[in-house]
């Protein structure tokens, strides 16, 4: 079986993140739908490639397997508007695979939310203020919605909670990407429910492959 390099995957995988950017901004459906469901199978790629032994490896590789199906589910949300619901209840099961994770790192390490319990009030703060933004345009979907906000806040709580519990860099990459998640949903919420922004499905899938691939970095650092 021949291995491919991961300093090639890497270059591969922004590769095929800018193409998928330039499918947006040009309106490519056709490159775009060949090129997002792409995108989550290159990060487990990079993340099997590595042959990094780590605990927590298939919570992770399950959460990408789910965002890879949220990802499929919302190219055809313009289609069916159910198409939203399946997408937006995937990657809930990847955000509570990535809960799962980051409780599961057992270290005698303090947590940091222990230490600076500001940063739950920030955060729960943010997650409500959002919903507070979007809630009377949500129609049916207030439930599902403040579920989701409620349960992406957690995961970003869970991966501070662990910074000290894990060494540098991979508590920064868990960190980061968990912020870049939110604030991946966070312009598509706002884009979609509340206001038009400009190069939002840009912003949108920049940020959020940012956000996966320094989970995975994390992880990959952490199995050192």
């Amino acid at each position: 079986m021949i291995k491919i390099p991961s300093q090639v995957s890497v270059p591969g995988f922004w590769l095929l993140v800018l193409i998928h950017l330039v499918a947006i901004q040009y309106g490519f459906l056709w490159l775009h739908f060949i090129t997002k469901p792409l995108l989550m199978p290159a990060l487990v790629l990079i993340l099997l490639d590595a042959g990094v032994k780590a605990d927590g490896k298939g919570l992770i590789v399950t959460g990408l397997f789910f965002s890879w199906l949220g990802d499929v589910f919302l190219l055809f949300e313009s289609r069916n508007p159910m198409f939203f619901i399946f997408g937006l209840a995937s990657f809930l099961i990847t955000h509570a695979c990535y809960i799962i994770f980051f409780l599961s790192i057992k270290s005698v390490a303090p947590s940091l939310l222990k230490k600076h319990p500001l940063y739950i009030l920030l955060i729960l703060g943010y997650g409500a203020g959002l919903v507070w933004l979007i809630f009377p345009y949500l129609g049916q979907l207030k439930i599902a919605v403040t579920v989701y906000a409620a349960i992406i806040c957690s995961m970003v709580l869970c991966s501070i909670h662990v910074y000290q519990k894990v060494k540098a860099p991979a508590n920064r990459y868990f960190v980061s990407g968990a912020v870049l998640f939110v604030l991946s949903d966070s312009i598509l919420a706002v884009n979609k429910f509340y206001r038009p922004m400009p190069l939002a499905g840009i912003w949108i899938m920049l940020i959020y492959c940012a956000a996966q691939f320094f989970i995975v970095r994390g992880l990959l650092e952490k199995g050192k």
